[in-house]
């Protein structure tokens, strides 16, 4: 037969009551507007750093050592140095970074 005395039934309904509350401020912490932003923007942040890590180890294989030249190899044939896609890719990363601030900035203004 079902448990029928009150006390147990009360102290049932109370532990639930505390079960669904600590649910319901969970999900309310979950879906906060300010809580959202904040994911965002650390998601965008997480984001930036790796592209700019990216950018690094491209940037540092363009400017790496110069091919040997083996005998027999016409001058200018090595005379054109690679261009400098330092500062390119930089002021791309920065574009990015402020056009995803941006974005974020109008969609929260909303």
């Amino acid at each position: 037969m079902a448990d029928t005395d009150p006390a147990e039934l009360e102290r049932q309904i109370e532990r639930t009551r505390a079960e669904l509350a600590q649910t319901v401020d969970a999900i309310a912490d979950r879906v906060s507007p300010k809580r959202v932003a904040a994911r965002g923007v650390a998601k965008v942040r997480a984001n930036a750093e790796h592209l700019v890590a990216q950018v690094g180890d491209m940037v540092g294989g363009v400017a790496g050592p110069k091919p040997v030249k083996l005998a027999g190899e016409p001058e200018e044939l090595w005379a054109d140095d690679r261009p400098d896609l330092a500062p390119i890719l930089i002021g791309v990363g920065t574009v990015l970074a402020l056009g995803a601030m941006v974005v974020l900035w109008r969609r929260r203004r909303r």
